[in-house]
């Protein structure tokens, strides 16, 4: 990730308190709110409402509209609207001064975000977030600590030191790096957005993994796919990704089958089949060290948090895999 380079910083706090409704307008760049406390709703333009709770982070599409919803006390009356925009008129960042957009009680507020803009490129790629069609969505936790590193981002830019902007971009830059990498165990699927990086051929490689994970893939297979010899396609892959195309492989493979587990009446063996995998066992063996647990476990966990999404029909138990470590 060492050609990434994340530029034009600005950060902000964002309070609402119940019973309000924060209205901000879009700019010509991408946002990025990360909710440090509190519970509420975060609605982007027209797309459905988003449930925020600590540690939840939104990408926000360049020149979208979004507003933060607290709901009150007694739902039956109308949200307090205020308008972030008018806000912002004079508010700087500059001697100490935080910028802030408040909607409702600035000592108690009920949500509190970190709320920012930003650009990142990849080498010579053009903005990696400037095409997206909808947020970005990924629920982080406190041992992530994304939450410490976007607070002293914004002590930087408060604190106006000598170095505070490339302080707070280098801040900046190890949130946006660890989204990525959870990109690639994401049960979203945005993850394909970033199949472009810097290099066509490393674009096309990569989004003929993540287009059809379960297929016959090879190092020759996605060398030729990218139309480079299988050690120059290799070499290049991981330095542009950070690890081998196989490693890759094996991750989409089996964020395909967390999907299906979740979401089809599939057996385990037709899941396993479909990622790519000639055994039970060995599927077995993969997915329970990335996930922590077998395969069955998973569907179970996945049914006991969302009951009206139960796989009927899915095998109900697991046979014990000799072979799995």
């Amino acid at each position: 990730m060492s050609a990434l380079d994340v530029s034009f910083v600005t950060l902000t706090e964002c309070l609402v308190s119940s019973g309000y409704r924060l209205d901000m307008g879009g700019i010509n760049v991408p946002g990025i709110h990360y909710n440090l406390s509190g519970k509420g709703q975060f609605i982007v333009g027209n797309e459905p409402p988003i449930d925020i709770v600590p540690h939840t982070l939104i990408i926000v599409p360049l020149m979208s509209s979004f507003r933060i919803e607290v709901a009150g006390e007694n739902p039956s009356l109308p949200l307090i609207t205020v308008d972030g925009r008018a806000q912002a008129k004079g508010q700087t960042i500059s001697g100490g001064t935080i910028r802030r957009f408040v909607a409702g009680d600035e000592e108690s507020p009920e949500v509190l975000l970190i709320c920012g803009v930003f650009r990142t490129s990849y080498g010579s790629a053009t903005d990696l977030f400037a095409n997206l069609a909808g947020p970005i969505v990924e629920q982080f936790d406190s041992a992530d600590m994304l939450d410490t590193r976007l607070e002293m981002a914004l002590k930087e830019l408060v604190a106006q030191e000598v170095g505070a902007k490339a302080m707070s971009a280098a801040l900046l830059k190890q949130v946006i790096v660890a989204l990525l990498r959870r990109s690639l165990s994401s049960l979203n699927l945005w993850v394909e957005r970033f199949s472009i990086l810097s290099d066509p051929k490393i674009t096309r490689a990569f989004a003929d993994m993540a287009a059809r994970p379960g297929a016959n893939h090879t190092s020759n297979s996605l060398a030729q796919t990218a139309c480079m010899s299988r050690s120059a396609f290799f070499a290049r892959f991981t330095e542009l990704i950070g690890r081998s195309p196989m490693d890759i492989l094996r991750d989409l493979r089996l964020r395909q089958a967390a999907q299906q587990l979740t979401a089809t009446k599939l057996t385990i063996e037709q899941i396993a089949s479909n990622s790519g995998y000639g055994s039970r066992s060995s599927f077995v063996r993969a997915f329970r060290k990335a996930y922590g647990n077998g395969p069955t476990e998973y569907r179970a966990e996945a049914q006991k948090k969302n009951p009206s999404g139960r796989t009927e029909g899915a095998e109900a138990s697991e046979l014990p895999d000799s072979s799995a470590s």
